[in-house]
């Protein structure tokens, strides 16, 4: 259980630099690239060409070191401890960022950025005391397909959503990047052949396959939130998507416990954690439009 509970808060810590580190790094390469058409389109969509020239800075691969860092403290977490104790901790991530975010990307933060952050300390120390174990029976019949078709359809709605919404889809783009995050967290926890280690049939299982697609997508579709819109925005969308669904499934398919009596107060904790998030993920969003809308222009008069 400590070790399950201490890798999920080394992850919390990794991501939570990381997603600061790579922020800077795509507001770096925005500034670079600023001017060149090529790398925007019509809607003010980032191209993929300015989503590797992001990736491609110092800061940025200075935060992917950290994401597997991250990575790594997730999935021994998962494979530990319950996925609704795992993954709320890990999203603590936000609390991270938004404090780095201070000093390393000049972020202001009001009072009511820090009641919502509050709220999910508060909620997370409150699971922390209510969690039980994490299930040790076999998953339903059919999960680990189900995992990859999921993993293959978020992918493809979270494209296509940035294609439709543009400049406006940071939330969005956090939002799924956070669901194909959790389906990551899932597919860790079911996957066969780790223990003990069968790569034979670890490579014939779809949960290893939709660990590499939610990975790789996940990833993408974040470097787009954060190329889009606030770090505080995307950072909490994202912990919204990673925390509700595999703590869903943890519970109802997989086994994972509370303390005897205690469940009413796992739930309330689940949901204003989830409802923290939620709330800096709307100011977030909010307070990167403020700052960057054009003033308006004054009218000139003729002579």
């Amino acid at each position: 259980m400590l070790i399950g509970v201490a890798a999920a808060v080394l992850a919390c810590f990794g991501y939570g630099v990381a997603s600061v580190l790579q922020a800077y790094g795509a507001r770096s390469s925005a500034a670079a690239d600023q001017g060149e058409q090529t790398l925007t389109s019509a809607d003010g969509r980032p191209t993929l060409r300015s989503t590797a020239n992001a990736v491609l800075t110092t800061a940025f691969i200075a935060g992917m070191v950290l994401d597997v860092v991250g990575f790594v403290g997730s999935v021994v977490a998962a494979r530990l401890i319950p996925l609704f104790l795992s993954q709320t901790i890990i999203s603590a991530n936000l609390v991270v960022t938004a404090v780095l975010g201070i000093s390393v990307l000049g972020i202001r933060l009001h009072r009511r950025d820090w009641a919502a952050i509050a709220m999910v300390v508060v909620s997370l120390c409150v699971l922390g005391l209510t969690a039980g174990h994490a299930g040790t029976g076999s998953s339903a019949p059919g999960l680990h397909l189900a995992l990859l078709l999921a993993a293959l359809a978020v992918f493809a709605f979270g494209v296509v959503l940035i294609r439709l919404l543009g400049a406006r889809a940071a939330v969005a783009a956090g939002l799924v990047s956070g669901v194909l995050y959790g389906l990551l967290a899932i597919a860790v926890r079911v996957v066969d052949g780790v223990d003990p280690l069968r790569v034979e049939i670890l490579l014939r299982d779809p949960a290893s396959w939709a660990i590499v697609l939610t990975g790789f997508g996940g990833f993408y579709l974040f470097t787009v939130a954060l190329q889009l819109g606030s770090v505080n925005g995307a950072v909490a969308a994202l912990v919204v998507g990673e925390t509700v669904l595999p703590g869903i499934v943890g519970v109802t398919l997989l086994g994972d416990t509370t303390v005897p009596g205690l469940g009413w107060l796992v739930a309330l904790g689940f949901c204003t954690a989830v409802g923290g998030a939620v709330a800096v993920a709307v100011l977030g969003a909010a307070g990167h439009a403020a700052t960057t809308e054009p003033a308006p222009t004054q009218p000139t008069l003729n002579p």
